[in-house]
């Protein structure tokens, strides 16, 4: 059950990165670039996100 519940909180925090990044000004392969690495390492990829990733519209972060 603990797997099921990381796996859910990894998904909500993916979709959130993904979300954040497709509404960035960054450049549209900027954003196919991060995408890409969101979704193909999940954990890893919301991470370098986090630290690395474009700002969006507003600048706000969570």
């Amino acid at each position: 059950m603990e797997y099921g519940f990381f796996g859910l909180l990894v998904l909500v925090a993916d979709i959130f990165a993904i979300y954040n990044v497709l509404s960035s000004s960054a450049s549209t392969l900027s954003k196919i670039v991060w995408t890409i690495v969101i979704l193909a390492l999940p954990v890893l990829g919301f991470v370098a996100w986090l630290i690395f990733g474009p700002r969006s519209r507003s600048g706000a972060r969570i």
